[in-house]
């Protein structure tokens, strides 16, 4: 009963032509009307047939479309797996890379702290502090700065910018006998700087001077730069050393150094200078007598300039 409740409308109504198309042989065949009987039953089999025939046409017909999803099924997976696959290895390739990158910057990184530890224990061998350090941020370039200091002995020496290297700075002189003059544009660093100078016992040797940044026209440029005032007696410079004005404070900050001071070296004069704009290369192009000694150390001689100024074409 549940089954004859779930025929469709089309297959009740072929069900009940079956059963009337039976009945009608079944009434044929008993009343002795056997050729109405036997022409009724070759009906109901040649229709039999033709509904198995399109029955079977309609399931060749499923397989073939079972068939085709299958194929693109297939495809489907086929090219999933191909762009998992291509996924993976290109992961796998990415992670080799990134693998090298972090070991090469760990190595790099390795180095660069045995290189500054290194230059920490030298720079104790050579200065024997009277009080506790400030921070070494930059211990290498500290070392460059005292072995400079330890085997040219400037007797007069101009630095940009004051922190850690004014005080590592201020023993060595004190061992060459010679003075340091250090600018700085914040007040609350050169008031730690000027406390650092007084709690050391040097303020014989180095002076912190406060110098605010105005603005300052060159080469058809403004800048920020140190208080003119604040050098004015500075004479004769054995070494100038550029730590600032900071990047921060605008593009090319420390570019007005040479073109300011220049006037001031001595003769035969160095110039250490922290190179974040590249500053070096241009005073190299346009200073002459400017020649450079290694990454931060450039060496300047008055007479070159005086001759290579005073030559005549020809």
């Amino acid at each position: 009963m549940h089954r004859l409740r779930s025929l469709t409308k089309r297959q009740a109504i072929l069900a009940a032509g079956a059963c009337l198309l039976c009945a009608a042989v079944a009434a044929a065949a008993l009343t002795g009307n056997v050729g109405l009987a036997l022409t009724l039953l070759a009906g109901f089999f040649t229709i039999l047939f033709a509904g198995l025939l399109l029955i079977a046409r309609r399931i060749s017909g499923l397989a073939r479309a079972q068939r085709r999803q299958q194929a693109d099924v297939r495809t489907v997976l086929d090219q999933t797996q191909r762009r998992l696959l291509g996924a993976m290895e290109e992961l796998l390739l990415h992670s080799g890379d990134r693998h090298r990158e972090l070991n090469e910057s760990v190595a790099g990184q390795l180095r660069a702290q045995t290189r500054d530890l290194e230059a920490v224990v030298q720079l104790y061998q050579h200065v024997t502090p009277r009080g506790p350090m400030p921070p070494a941020h930059a211990p290498a370039a500290l070392l460059a700065l005292v072995h400079l200091i330890r085997t040219r002995r400037p007797r007069r020496v101009l630095e940009l910018g004051s922190g850690t290297s004014t005080i590592w700075m201020a023993y060595a002189l004190e061992q060459a006998g010679g003075k340091l003059v250090s600018l700085e544009h914040d007040a609350d660093v050169a008031e730690r700087s000027r406390a650092a100078v007084a709690g050391h016992a040097l303020v014989g040797v180095a002076e912190v001077r406060e110098a605010p940044l105005r603005p300052l026209f060159l080469e058809d440029r403004t800048f920020p730069w140190y208080d003119l005032d604040a050098f004015a007696d500075q004479h004769d410079v054995d070494l100038l050393v550029v730590h600032g004005p900071p990047a921060r404070t605008g593009p090319d900050a420390r570019y007005p150094a040479m073109r300011l001071l220049e006037d001031r070296l001595a003769e035969a004069a160095s110039v250490f200078v922290d190179d974040e704009d590249d500053v070096a290369g241009r005073w190299l192009e346009t200073t002459e007598g400017l020649t450079r000694e290694g990454e931060a150390l450039l060496s300047y001689r008055r007479v070159v300039r005086e001759l290579l100024s005073n030559r005549t074409p020809g």
